[in-house]
């Protein structure tokens, strides 16, 4: 088992080569992680979005289903991710006009021998993806951003969030 506080990367193997590491003896427990990002855009292009008004339909709801469905596919797009059994994915999309933009915020659980880090961050990654995709015939120019972890719960390591480090 890994030292939560080492310093040494876990998924490298003595020799330096990228390895998979080993959760078997590992205990259950309910493990939770929440990301975040946003997707910057032009007023109107927020504007268009929030009155159902792209061509290409429901951005929002589109991006959550993607944000969704990605979580659940984290372990075939991240090489040495262990396949979960996610118990839970939510994807929760709500308009910034100070930004202006989309603010994109997820989180992922379950109760098994590894984190949710990585399927949180693939939900945000992905809705934001889906954001521009579907934005991109109006707003070119729209930027990705903030992609983080802000909170993690079980396992060894315990609790973490963002504001215990000090907001980036």
């Amino acid at each position: 088992m890994s030292d939560p506080t080492s310093t040494r990367l876990t998924h490298l193997a003595e020799d330096g080569t990228a390895a998979m590491v080993d959760v078997g003896d590992k205990a259950d427990t309910t493990r939770v992680a929440e990301a975040k990002a946003h997707v910057r855009m032009k007023p109107e292009t927020l504007a268009l979005i929030m009155a159902g008004d792209m061509k290409k339909g429901d951005v929002i709801g589109a991006a959550r289903i993607a944000g969704i469905m990605a979580a659940k596919q984290t372990a075939n797009l991240i090489p040495l991710c262990h396949p979960l059994a996610l118990t839970k994915v939510s994807v929760e999309i709500t308009p910034d006009e100070a930004l202006p933009g989309l603010q994109v915020r997820t989180l992922a659980r379950l109760t098994g021998k590894t984190g949710v880090e990585m399927e949180a961050l693939t939900a945000a990654s992905v809705a934001c993806l889906t954001i521009y995709d579907m934005g991109k015939a109006v707003d070119r120019g729209m930027e990705i951003g903030g992609i983080r972890v802000i909170a993690k719960s079980g396992g060894k390591s315990g609790d973490w969030t963002v504001e215990a480090e000090g907001d980036r």
